[in-house]
């Protein structure tokens, strides 16, 4: 089992920033692949960023690229997502998710365990 607990949300005006926090309990968070995804209302739950064990591989969507960041501090067993330029189109909650085996994926469906996310609301 593995929990993860997401912060950092919050209300931002356009072209503000935010970071997000995602720590992890439960396994050795070294071993990992970790993504943040991130869902609209109406919408399907879609990728943002993914980062592989040791942090040395990322990967964005293209409407973030840029923009956001995501890092980890293995020591801290914690992910986290830089986003800076914020639009109102970000509006989303946010969740980060762990992948047991393999390298990070844009896969929704690959990612075996997930937070209970965290709201981030950018006004116009």
């Amino acid at each position: 089992q593995v929990q993860l607990v997401e912060s950092g949300g919050g209300l931002v005006q356009t072209g503000g920033s935010l970071r997000l926090s995602c720590a992890a309990s439960g396994r050795t968070f070294s071993n990992y692949a970790m993504g943040w995804f991130r869902q609209a209302p109406g919408k399907e739950r879609e990728f943002v960023a993914a980062i592989s064990r040791a942090g040395y591989t990322t990967y964005y969507a293209d409407s973030v690229k840029g923009r956001f960041t995501i890092s980890r501090d293995n020591a801290k067993n914690t992910v986290y997502l830089q986003m800076n330029s914020l639009k109102p189109e970000d509006t989303a909650v946010y969740y980060c998710a762990v992948r047991l085996g393999g390298r990070p994926t844009r896969l929704v469906s690959d990612y075996n365990y997930w937070g209970q996310g965290t709201q981030v609301t950018v006004s116009s």
